[in-house]
């Protein structure tokens, strides 16, 4: 490599190295979920603080959201921070890392700001598990300041092109009337039967979904006691299509199995969105051939057939930023058999194989978004 200011960036990743190291295993340890990760915002706000960021936290009004700044340069550069855990699976989908990387990436990139012409920022972005952290910051505001947006996310594989569904979250409860199983069951109002009745109708829905839809979720709540009829059901459930377009259209269909359970049972039905709707990913073609450029200078490889790249395929809410912003999202390979959103993937986000994707995904982001300047700026 001929280039200095790279060769700068790199070097300033090794200087901090062991200290992104220290932020990542720490937040693997210390997982907290959407919404609750108060240490670990304050823990990756602290790091970029001793190097020299300014940190503004809360950042418009989210307790556990915050942005730091370096630099004054006319072209800003925004790495986007997750933090926040999968409930009983911790960093299932690999959190800690990304925090790192972007820490590593942002610290790095701010060592040649001046030069460059930049602004370096850090966004700390809560809830991406469902919660809907960055939606609820573009509705205060956030973003519209970047010139680029960028993360990486743990994968099992590397894949430069994140195609996230569309996706929306909804809360469901039906609340029936509760009676004796054997004694009185004709005064009572079977909330599980409704339940029961919606995931018929999605079962038989699906044979006439595109095949770019996924419905699914889990029921949290189905009862109290065998011999009551169960006063009231609680359930997650997920709508997730090709598109925004398609995602609302999809809604409504699955919102009709819903109301099928109420009307047949005679249950009172409740949706409630989670958060706001996560939109399809609109990646910056250019950005991304440059990060997979860089990425391959450093020895990372893009040839995993496409049945074993699917996670490029999970929701994110990077997805809104990439409506309002260029962005790229890629996912860097921690190796293994375990997937995204398995206790064994916890695993593989910790240890020497998740340190060099570390390592070297703070080292792409950071070449990458000198790159997109030097060509845009």
């Amino acid at each position: 490599m001929n280039d200095a200011l790279k060769e700068r960036i790199a070097a300033r990743i090794a200087e901090v190295d062991a200290e992104l190291v220290e932020l990542s295993q720490w937040l693997h340890d210390n997982p907290e979920t959407a919404w609750q990760e108060h240490r670990s915002a304050a823990s990756v706000a602290n790091l970029l603080a001793r190097h020299g960021f300014v940190v503004e936290k809360p950042y418009l009004g989210l307790d556990t959201a915050f942005r730091a700044r370096r630099g004054d340069g006319p072209f800003t550069v925004g790495f986007l921070a997750e933090y926040d855990a999968l409930p009983d699976l911790g960093h299932a989908c690999g959190h800690n890392l990304i925090a790192a990387m972007s820490v590593g990436g942002a610290i790095a990139l701010a060592e040649v700001a001046s030069e460059a012409g930049l602004t370096v920022e850090v966004i700390g972005t809560p809830a991406e598990e469902g919660g809907g952290g960055k939606v609820e910051l573009i509705e205060r505001g956030a973003f519209t300041e970047l010139d680029f947006a960028l993360m990486a996310h743990p994968a099992p594989e590397d894949v430069a092109e994140a195609r996230p569904f569309a996706v929306a979250h909804w809360h469901i409860a039906y609340t029936g009337r509760a009676a004796h199983a054997a004694a009185y069951p004709d005064r009572g109002i079977n909330a599980n039967d409704a339940f029961v009745i919606a995931q018929t109708a999605l079962g038989l829905q699906r044979q006439q979904l595109p095949a770019g839809v996924r419905v699914h979720g889990i029921q949290t709540r189905g009862g109290e006691a065998p011999n009551a009829i169960p006063e009231r059901t609680e359930g997650r459930w997920y709508v997730r299509a090709e598109t925004t377009d398609l995602l609302l259209e999809t809604e409504e269909r699955v919102r009709r199995c819903f109301e099928a359970g109420a009307l047949a049972t005679g249950a009172e039905l409740t949706i409630t969105p989670e958060s706001g709707r996560y939109s399809e990913m609109r990646a910056d073609a250019e950005a991304l051939a440059l990060y997979t450029a860089n990425a391959e200078a450093l020895g990372r490889r893009f040839d995993v057939p496409p049945e074993e790249a699917s996670m490029n395929r999970a929701s994110t809410d990077m997805g809104n930023v990439s409506q309002i912003v260029n962005a790229i999202h890629p996912f860097i390979g921690v190796g293994g058999e375990a997937s995204n959103h398995q206790a064994a993937f916890a695993d593989a986000c910790v240890g020497p194989v998740a340190e060099q994707a570390l390592h070297d995904g703070a080292t792409a982001l950071a070449w990458t978004a000198l790159d997109v300047a030097r060509s845009r700026g």
